[in-house]
Order: C-alpha cells, then structure tokens, then sequence
C-alpha cells in the first residue's frame, strides 16, 4: 500500500533517546471497543498502521534507532490516552521513556491541564496496562516527571547463554516487557559509547538465543513473552548510606533492545526490570534510590513504591524520575512516485 496523506508528528526526546507522537493515528488502530493490548496486536496485523511506522522509522524520515508512538483511544475513561509504542522492528508492550514524554507532551500542549506550580498525574494505557506519568511543574514549566510502572518481578535467575564473546549468565525480569540482564564486564566491554557496535552484536545473541529456547514466556499472557532487550550493567561507585539511613546506588547501563536498537536514555521499562533484581537480591529497599546512567550519560533515579505480588510471586511497583524536551514538529509528506517508499533501515 501507499499512504499519501502528510503526516504530522511531534518529536521528544527523554535522557537522549527520541520519542515521536503521532497524534492522528492510522485509522486501523484508533476504531472503538478495543483495549490498547488488543489495538497493538491489530496494529501487528495492519498494513496500515505497520506502512506508516516504517515510514516514520526509517531513512530518510528516521533511521534505525527511532522511537515513536500513536495516540489512540485509552481503554476507558479511567486514562487520559492510549499508546502503541513503535520501534524499526514493530510494537513494543511497554516503553518508561515515552511514557516520560508523553506525560511532559500532555501538560506542556494542555491536553492534561496542570497548575503553574505542583504535580499532575497523567495516566496512560499502554499494552503491558495502565501506567501514569507524574508531571512536577515550577513557574509554568515541566521540570521533571515520575514514570509509575506496572509491577516489574524476577522471571529467572543464571540462565547460561553462548555468545561469541563466551558464554555468560544472565538474568531475566519483566518491567512491562522482558529483558536479560548481566554485568557489561562479563562479556569483557564498558558501558562507553565505543563499545556500542560490540553490545550491539552480543545483545543480538543473547536475545536470540533465549527466544529459541523459550526462557522468557510471560505466565499469564503470551503477548508480553519473549526477551525485548538485555540490558548491560556497571558499577559506578559503591552503594552509599545516606543520613536518613537508606541507600543509594549509582549504575550504568546500556540496553539493547529489538533487533539492535541501542536506547540512548537509562531505559524506563529495563530500570524497573533491574529495580525487580536488585530488590529481590536484597541490595535495593523501599526508601533507597538507584541512580541510573545510560551511555550518553543521562540519568533517571528509580525507587521502589511498594512490595506486592504478581502471578503469586513477589514483585515491586517502581517510580522512575527523568527529564524530557521538545525537538521539533514535522510535517513528512509523501511522494508515490518516490521508488524508497516507506523507507529502508541501515544497520
């Protein structure tokens, strides 16, 4: 198929890492009765919907590591807006940066009204469920916003995988979507932009390979199996005691996520997947904060807001702080004599 029709889209970004909203979306996914868990998986099915995802993506409209979403219809009015979240390779379940930039959009366009000063809640359905982005505003401006997840658990520990840099042992937990996550150091790289290339290939594998074996199957719905990222981790400095008693940790990382892609901000659905690890290790307590730096070095800082189960095993719900800015607008057009339609992808 060929779309004709401009296409409008507003361009964020969160720590580095862009993040497009589209707010006219293809009309395959914005039909009434859906929820936004069953919206994405018509949207998998769309010629449409996957024609101007692939169109926003890829060059020279995007390149192959863009992010964006379409607003669509939230399950009920309970929520102020659904999202399908899109990357180069399809639709991801869940997505904390641009929940993030969602929440500034919201209050910064006064689609969420919000006060000069104070927080304002935007809550938003997103396949792995409701979300809500607390947008903390001061003279008028978005200073920051806390992006509260569904609840993230450990789904597996020391799995064993072959790489071509040796075999390393990953962990596996879910913060609306799944990821394996290891030390950078075991696969012998540092989380610095010159090894990106390497975590690129050995992310790859490691993903592969735990979906060939099926290591990442969620327990209650098939629509959120499968690793989405792996997430390389660094120690920054030692745990530290603060007054008050509690902790704070300070990590870097580098996630990998889809066939390749390298997120340019701490990632907020794989930071609360490495929130679920460090508390089920001990190493992290209600009170205590993560600071997490990605590879540009930007930082979100993580806590835990509450202990409670999921699929009758311990779990956390996670709040995860950041920042976001506007880019641009953009008005893509469309030429149907243009033989690169909707774009191509070089990696």
């Amino acid at each position: 198929m060929t779309w004709t029709e401009p296409v409008e889209t507003i361009d964020w970004h969160t720590g580095g890492e862009p993040f497009r909203i589209v707010p006219h979306s293809p009309a395959a996914v914005t039909g009434d009765g859906l929820t936004v868990a069953e919206r994405r998986v018509v949207a998998t099915k769309s010629d449409e919907a996957q024609w101007v995802r692939a169109l926003l993506c890829g060059e020279p409209r995007g390149h192959a590591d863009m992010y964006g979403g379409f607003l669509v219809p939230p399950d009920d009015a309970g929520a102020h807006l659904g999202v399908l979240f899109w990357h180069k390779d399809g639709f991801s379940t869940a997505c904390g940066h641009g929940t993030i930039a969602l929440g500034a959009w919201a209050v910064a366009s006064g689609r969420v009204p919000a006060p000069a000063d104070g927080v304002t809640d935007v809550v938003v359905d997103v396949p792995s469920g409701r979300v809500t982005a607390s947008v903390r505003t001061s003279g008028g401006r978005v200073e920051d916003v806390t992006f509260t997840n569904v609840a993230s658990h450990v789904h597996a520990r020391g799995v064993e995988v072959a790489t071509s840099r040796g075999r390393v042992t990953v962990d596996i937990a879910f913060g609306g979507a799944m990821y394996a996550v290891l030390p950078a150091a075991a696969a012998g790289l540092r989380v610095r932009p010159e090894d990106v290339t390497e975590f690129i290939a050995v992310g790859r594998e490691i993903r592969d390979a735990l979906n060939a074996a099926g290591a990442a199957e969620h327990p209650r719905d098939s629509r959120l199996s499968g690793i989405y990222g792996t997430v390389f981790t660094e120690e920054v400095r030692l745990p530290r005691l603060r007054a008050d008693g509690t902790r704070r940790l300070h990590q870097r990382n580098i996630t990998v996520f889809a066939d390749g892609e390298v997120d340019r901000s701490p990632c907020g659905s794989g930071t609360s997947a490495r929130v679920a690890l460090l508390a089920d290790a001990g190493e992290l307590s209600p009170g205590d904060e993560l600071r997490h730096e990605s590879v540009v070095g930007s930082l979100f800082r993580a806590r835990i807001t509450e202990r409670t189960t999921a699929h009758g095993e311990p779990a956390v719900i996670t709040a995860v702080t950041g920042t976001a800015h506007e880019v641009g607008t953009c008005r893509f057009t469309v030429d149907p004599r243009d033989v690169l339609l909707p774009g191509f992808v070089l990696r």
